[in-house]
């Protein structure tokens, strides 16, 4: 794999409008299909947004009309914007592509950085990105008096959490002592290169998670670094930590094409 290059498209005062950067994305993504660049990587804060993966459902989109860009990556909805670090590693992976093998790359990363910072995350089988886990079920406390055996955000497929106050809201699912995601992964890949790529909650407002389905998640939450921490992190020190976290797991990585499995050939008769 070539050295991994970082480009720092704009952060704070400078944040960047989110379609601006999808179509700098785009031309990086031309450049390295034709070996005109090495595996590059954007960082980038962004003006607030919500943008839709392929998968996502109109019911998880917001309920007042509120804009979402869909894009071509996996994945369902999501929100970006202040407070929160992206980055879109553009790197070329070999044939036949291993796309799981990426996004376990990216995650192993951000949960490094997560725990330079001190903060325990991991994965969650079916569902990407990085995590803090709750309590287990029986020792979180009762959403509004009620048993968490009779949760209707699980039992019940017409119960909206957005119009139930913020008892259920993403946001305070710390407070609920819930799983919440700490980082999002939606990736694409084609012609055998990567787009798209993670989200990490450094600092942002929450609150703007409650107003969609984040990644489809109905029953967890999400989180951020300094909610953990319980004191505030800024983006300028969690650059250059993911930075080398991510130099170190991709640029080192054994990039073996997946194997396919064939069926044998049937016996000579």
């Amino acid at each position: 794999m070539t050295e991994l290059r970082f480009v720092h498209l704009g952060f704070g005062p400078e944040s960047v409008e989110y379609t601006e950067a999808w179509e700098e994305q785009r031309r990086v993504h031309a450049a390295r299909f034709a070996d005109e660049i090495g595996d590059t990587c954007l960082m980038v804060e962004h003006e607030p947004v919500y943008t839709a993966g392929r998968r996502t459902d109109p019911s998880e989109r917001p309920l007042d009309g509120t804009p979402v860009i869909d894009v071509d990556r996996g994945g369902k909805i999501t929100w970006h914007g202040p407070g929160q670090l992206v980055g879109y590693p553009i790197m070329k992976l070999p044939r036949p592509v291993d796309v799981v093998a990426h996004v376990r790359r990216l995650e192993e990363a951000l949960i490094r950085t997560a725990a330079e910072f001190g903060v325990e995350t991991t994965r969650v089988e079916g569902r990407s990105g990085v995590w803090v886990l709750g309590d287990p079920v029986e020792e979180r406390p009762k959403i509004g008096g009620l048993s968490l055996d009779f949760d209707p955000r699980i039992g019940d497929d017409e119960f909206d959490a957005r119009l139930n106050g913020p008892e259920y809201a993403p946001s305070n699912a710390g407070q609920r002592r819930e799983d919440r995601k700490l980082a999002a992964i939606g990736i694409r890949v084609a012609k055998g290169v990567t787009m798209h790529g993670f989200s990490f909650n450094v600092n942002p407002d929450s609150t703007w998670f409650d107003r969609i389905i984040p990644c489809g998640i109905r029953d967890a939450g999400v989180t951020s670094l300094s909610y953990e921490l319980g004191r505030e992190i800024t983006i300028a020190e969690v650059l250059p930590v993911v930075e080398r976290h991510l130099k170190d797991v991709l640029e080192h990585a054994e990039l073996k094409p997946r194997e396919i499995e064939r069926e044998p050939e049937p016996a000579a008769g």
